[in-house]
């Protein structure tokens, strides 16, 4: 176990800079975790870190090269070795985490702090329903979470057919709202089957387009706007999406909001609410209770193997995918 197997890189760029190659496997601190990784995810966090896009990203995973050479930023594996002050955990424990910054779980091992998010995963659920389950519910949660959600209000989610988009058709309906899912032909069987209560085929017509009015519009994957989606707010309702916008201007409509708040019949008003995301500890306890209770399944698109990883990141960055893209490091036990 002195080497393993790991998809590198030395600088940004595209899916053609990552490199497989045996590396030194990782030496286990004393409050550390050394896990095999049987499952993970190429997601959209992965590809923005990949390239450094959007460049403040940089800030927080390297200036001018990638402070974490190995990618990956999920995992759902077990427990074969532990430091010597862990004591919540034992060898044999099956775990799964997320860190947006990067866990380097892109591999056949990784260490873990004691106090990184993850968890022990669910009762009877294998490990590549666990790693899908963790990047697009977080990102969704952290987005509904930024408003007062009730029973019977109606949502509008653009970009269904995604890991967050479909996370966030099952989250919402957990919620109890009624849901109109944005998606493609081949995929609107599957989102009624998550629970959608309508689905618009994009293919077909324009959902901005639709005479319905809703109290939220959710885009998952950032290819509308405000602006473009306004009308289907009904007075008072929020537009949310997961992407900063051209020109940034979600951010900046987002403050707008928070100022107009201030004047007098600001209730009325259509907002734009920016999902800054936090507290992956919450999010990770959140998907244990959900999967739990059966009240969510990760949809997953294909997998590949972990050679083949710059395959998995070039169809991710198509925006093409289907729920979540796989990779498996090692064979797969339960």
């Amino acid at each position: 176990m002195n080497k393993m197997l790991a998809s590198t890189r030395e600088k940004y760029g595209s899916p053609d800079i990552l490199q497989v190659k045996e590396v030194d496997t990782p030496q286990l601190g004393d409050s550390e975790m050394l896990v095999k990784v049987y499952a993970s995810t190429v997601n959209r966090t992965d590809c923005a870190i990949l390239r450094a896009n959007p460049f403040i990203m940089r800030f927080f995973t390297g200036l001018f090269s990638p402070r974490k050479k190995i990618t990956g930023t999920d995992f759902a594996g077990i427990i074969v070795a532990t430091g010597n002050q862990v004591k919540a955990w034992d060898v044999g424990d099956k775990i799964f985490g997320f860190d947006d910054l990067g866990l380097q779980s892109h591999a056949q091992y990784i260490t873990i702090d004691e106090s990184k998010a993850f968890a022990k995963m669910p009762k009877d659920l294998d490990y590549v329903q666990a790693a899908a389950s963790l990047e697009g519910v977080h990102y969704a949660y952290n987005t509904i979470n930024k408003v007062d959600l009730k029973i019977g209000q109606k949502a509008l989610v653009n970009g269904a057919t995604g890991a967050i988009g479909s996370a966030m058709v099952q989250l919402l309906k957990f919620y109890g709202l009624q849901v109109t899912a944005v998606s493609n032909t081949k995929n609107i069987e599957r989102i009624y089957k998550l629970g959608a209560d309508l689905v618009i085929d994009y293919k077909k017509e324009d959902f901005k387009a639709s005479l319905d009015r809703f109290d939220y519009v959710f885009d998952a994957v950032g290819k509308s706007s405000f602006f473009q989606c306004k009308s289907l707010l009904k007075p008072g309702g929020v537009y949310i999406s997961s992407e900063l916008g051209w020109m940034a201007q979600n951010v900046f409509l987002s403050l707008a909001t928070i100022f107009l708040s201030f004047l007098p019949g600001s209730s009325k008003r259509k907002k734009v609410l920016f999902p800054f995301p936090f507290d992956i500890k919450k999010s990770i306890i959140l998907i244990r209770q959900l999967i739990e209770e059966k009240k969510f399944q990760a949809v997953i698109d294909r997998e590949y193997t972990l050679k083949d990883i710059a395959d998995a990141y070039r169809y991710v960055e198509t925006g093409e995918k289907t729920g979540n893209v796989m990779v498996i490091p090692n064979r797969l036990e339960n």
